[in-house]
């Protein structure tokens, strides 16, 4: 957080536990799991079945407007029985570089590091355990109990809010946002239950100050277990631009295709010799590749890199996408003085 091509603060599924992770499971082993998104929303619910009973975990990333960071919303319901529960939060700011500085107050637990800070706001009494954020609870039929984090800039000197029913309040803020974007979709052909659920992952992967939408929200997942092919996908390609025009403008949404294209049009602004493969998610050029040797990385598949160097390479391609992506605007009346002026451009002599 807060972007998507900021440094992770759980980076376990590249390393270890102790690389970071935020851990909510019963303390008795599991017998079965069952997972699927509340209706028409990104907000995932995970039941977990045990000899004990069975619990929900209810997982989003807040879309409330009144929020003005990056939250992150955990929900444990009690569904049947009584089940023993353990949470255990681990902090590992920057890929899992930074042990962060741990402080609390009443509900409220702060982890510094660097330009990076995160709230929890927590029911339940929790405790350090080494360098680990840990609690115990049970939750019976009908019981909840709401957990809220959140990111802000170190630098800033925020007190702790009230925050008894935020989680609640922003969990259901954020499953009526997302059931009113369903509704806006147009789209009335075949397989239309999956072709709304790959809308929503389009809409999920755009960066709403920017209009950018990336190719993954991964970074250093091998494409074969043990290769070196760990390849950093949280950037915008324009090879995806047409395809990905096009699905939103047939199916009604045309203010994300409209800030996709503003996007598109400021990111390739100069001469047509300088159009990339691929930008930042702000329209950045430079995105240099590195390599975080601290993570063993997903089933010890090493190097480990951030950045992308595709962006240096030449792929005659992207210019013929452009102007597809630029005409499909344009046949579904979104065209403009600007996109007219870039597709005339021609190379500098």
């Amino acid at each position: 957080m807060p972007r998507f091509d900021s440094g992770a603060c759980f980076a376990a599924l590249l390393g270890t536990p102790d690389h970071g992770r935020w851990l909510i499971a019963p303390r008795a082993p599991v017998q079965r799991v069952t997972r699927r998104y509340q209706g028409d929303t990104l907000v995932l619910e995970t039941e977990l079945e045990t000899a004990d009973g069975v619990v929900a975990l209810i997982d989003c990333m807040s879309l409330d407007p009144q929020a003005e960071r990056v939250q992150v919303v955990r929900v444990v319901e009690g569904r049947r029985g009584r089940v023993p529960m353990h949470m255990e939060l681990t902090v590992r700011f920057d890929y899992g570089s930074i042990v962060p500085w741990v402080t609390h107050e009443d509900h409220c637990w702060r982890f510094v590091g660097g330009p990076d800070s995160l709230h929890l706001y927590s029911p339940i009494a929790l405790h350090g355990r080494g360098l680990h954020t840990v609690c115990e609870l049970e939750v019976s039929e009908g019981e909840r109990v709401s957990f809220l984090l959140e990111h802000y800039p170190s630098q800033l000197a925020l007190q702790p809010r009230a925050a008894s029913h935020a989680a609640d309040a922003a969990l259901d803020v954020t499953r009526a946002r997302w059931q009113s974007w369903s509704s806006r979709s147009t789209y009335c052909g075949e397989y239309k239950e999956a072709v709304q659920r790959s809308l929503l992952v389009l809409k999920a992967l755009t960066y709403s100050p920017t209009g950018g939408i990336i190719a993954a929200p991964t970074t250093s997942l091998p494409e074969q277990l043990g290769s070196a092919r760990n390849w950093d996908y949280r950037f915008c390609w324009l090879r995806d631009a047409t395809i990905t025009l096009y699905a939103l403008v047939l199916s009604g949404y045309k203010d994300e295709a409209r800030a996709f294209r503003a996007w598109l049009i400021r990111a390739v602004a100069g001469s047509p010799e300088q159009v990339q493969v691929i930008y930042g998610i702000a329209g950045e050029r430079r995105l240099p590749e590195t390599s975080l040797p601290w993570r063993p990385g997903y089933a010890n598949s090493s190097p480990v890199p951030g950045g992308n160097a595709a962006h240096t390479q030449l792929q005659l391609d992207v210019f013929g996408e452009l102007l597809d992506a630029m005409h499909q605007c344009r046949r579904q009346g979104l065209e403009d003085a600007a996109s007219w002026s870039l597709e005339r451009s021609t190379p500098a002599r």
